[in-house]
């Protein structure tokens, strides 16, 4: 399956790639379930929500960390968005910035080893959050300097803090920081919830193989409306006053 110069792929190898890969995780899921994985864990009492990276270097096209099918994505956080502040959910956005973008002494660590840091210089609008999603006030944005929005961050307190039980997890990327972000979020004994069309990623396939292993272990991954569906019952009714 070869690539096209622009780094893309015919509708038709797309095409022929998403069938295999439906068909391997059809057999995966299999094997899954046979093991006993694939337990849900369902909504507790008080979620919030954490949106991950959907900054400008990702949501931007044609930078080094711009993700595919971004209208979409950020279509479907803007319904999410909404009905999360008229239940009045708790809404972390997470962004990643470094001081030193370059040479020997970055505060990136090992992710300038591995990775294109050059469009997260702090101070820089490719860190801010995309203004199309409109981020509040009284909402948080946490810069981080790893993939989970968990590691070295306030954010597992805040949470705790506000009384969370659940957070639904969003944005970018599902091979890298959205999927750290729910593992740490399981490993800290939140109910993790992942909304499938309101996760991206950058190449292709990696939503669907990432979101399926982190559904089997870690998250219930479900539609989008199934989330919309069950954040209503969070909406308190409007108080009418009397004539």
């Amino acid at each position: 399956m070869s690539a096209e110069p622009n780094g893309t792929i015919s509708t038709a190898e797309l095409e022929e790639l998403e069938s295999a890969l439906r068909r391997l995780l059809d057999i995966n899921d299999r094997i899954y379930r046979s093991r006993g994985y694939n337990k849900r864990i369902g909504f507790g009492r008080s979620p919030a929500v954490v949106v991950v990276d959907l900054a400008n270097a990702w949501t931007r096209e044609q930078r080094t960390l711009s993700c595919i099918d971004m209208p979409g994505l950020i279509d479907n956080h803007i319904r999410l968005l909404e009905l999360a502040r008229a239940a009045r959910f708790p809404i972390v956005f997470t962004t990643m910035g470094y001081q030193v973008v370059e040479g020997p002494h970055t505060d990136a660590g090992m992710e300038a080893v591995k990775s294109p840091i050059a469009d997260l210089k702090l101070g820089t609008d490719l860190i801010d959050i995309d203004e199309r999603l409109g981020v509040r006030d009284d909402e948080y944005v946490i810069v981080k300097k790893k993939p989970s929005a968990f590691h070295g961050t306030h954010l597992s307190s805040l949470l705790r803090g506000a009384g969370v039980d659940t957070v639904i997890v969003t944005g970018v990327t599902a091979s890298c920081c959205v999927r750290a972000t729910v593992e740490d979020a399981f490993s800290e004994n939140f109910r993790a919830i992942v909304p499938r069309e309101c996760v991206g990623d950058r190449i292709y396939g990696a939503v669907d193989y990432n979101l399926f292993d982190l559904d089997a272990k870690f998250a219930d991954v479900e539609p989008l409306e199934t989330v919309l569906a069950e954040m209503e019952k969070f909406v308190l009714p409007a108080v009418t006053t009397p004539a």
